[in-house]
């Protein structure tokens, strides 16, 4: 199967090249020419546009930032749209909203054209080693011609409904991670301030029930003031807004999520939307006029 894949930015660069590395002929484009030229060293062929790569391809992946970026990339000129051949089958594996899957769906299935929405988690660590948690929304049959691909990107690859699902699951864990580093930085920076060493109190935690992915993966960055992106602030905001917006159209309250943005949203006014998201430490050390550190 020849694999059209779009958008190599921090997580797509590495998951096109898991699959270039295990024996599949990958067609490539991106906007920035140095992330094109990498992958292309790896052993892609170069794509010229997103209808170009359409052309090329069997299955088309995308890996793009939010809900505009998909509509272009797909209905826009030179887009998806232009090339893709019938039978085809397109695979979105940004975060975006549920709603604009259904809609690139639709647009996509007048050239009966098959869509997944298929977002990820796990960060930049886990897009380099093929262990990303895939959320997928879409037809059974579909899923299971590409599930053995999507697992060479992740470690678990779950079908969770129709077009739609697997982006609405996204929002429900962004929603998740995002207060649980709020928490746990709310948690060491009340230890600190305390006196308490924060190291040891992350240590003693950490195998009970405040224990977690997030903690373990988050908590070590922070008492390094490494705040280096593995999952941007900036990109982390552009999902809860997405959850926000869905949970307005829902009529769900979200008292926890609204917190934590306006955290992300005090950084960013700070100029710090780029570090990681583990960096919501930060506004801790600011406002309680503490340092968390080892």
């Amino acid at each position: 199967m020849k694999i059209g894949f779009i958008g190599l930015g921090i997580m797509g660069k590495p998951m096109a090249k898991n699959l270039i590395n295990a024996g599949y002929e990958l067609t490539v484009f991106d906007m920035v020419q140095a992330n094109l030229d990498e992958v292309v060293a790896h052993g892609a062929a170069r794509g010229s546009s997103s209808k170009d790569v359409a052309e090329k391809s069997d299955l088309i992946i995308t890996m793009l930032p939010n809900s505009p970026h998909v509509k272009e990339v797909v209905q826009g000129k030179d887009g998806v749209l232009e090339g893709v051949k019938e039978g085809t089958i397109f695979v979105d594996m940004s975060s975006i909203n549920p709603l604009v899957s259904q809609e690139v769906a639709a647009a996509l299935a007048v050239k009966n054209v098959e869509m997944l929405d298929a977002p990820v988690s796990g960060g930049e660590p886990k897009a380099i080693d093929g262990t990303l948690a895939i959320m997928v929304g879409g037809k059974e049959e579909v899923f299971r011609k590409v599930e053995g691909i999507l697992s060479i990107m992740g470690g678990s690859v779950t079908l969770v409904g129709e077009i739609g699902s697997g982006n609405v699951t996204k929002l429900a864990n962004q929603i998740m991670v995002a207060g649980n580093i709020a928490s746990m930085a709310e948690a060491l920076a009340l230890a600190t301030k305390a006196g308490v060493n924060p190291e040891k109190v992350y240590q003693a935690i950490r195998g009970g029930l405040a224990g977690s992915t997030v903690l373990d993966a988050k908590a070590p960055m922070v008492l390094e003031g490494n705040f280096k992106p593995g999952f941007r602030i900036e990109l982390h905001i552009k999902d809860l807004n997405n959850a926000l917006d869905t949970a307005k159209e829902l009529n769900i309250p979200t008292p926890i999520t609204d917190q934590t943005m306006k955290i992300m949203q005090d950084l960013k006014q700070d100029g710090k939307e780029k570090d990681d998201h583990g960096g919501m430490a930060q506004y801790y050390e600011k406002y309680g006029r503490v340092q968390i550190r080892k």
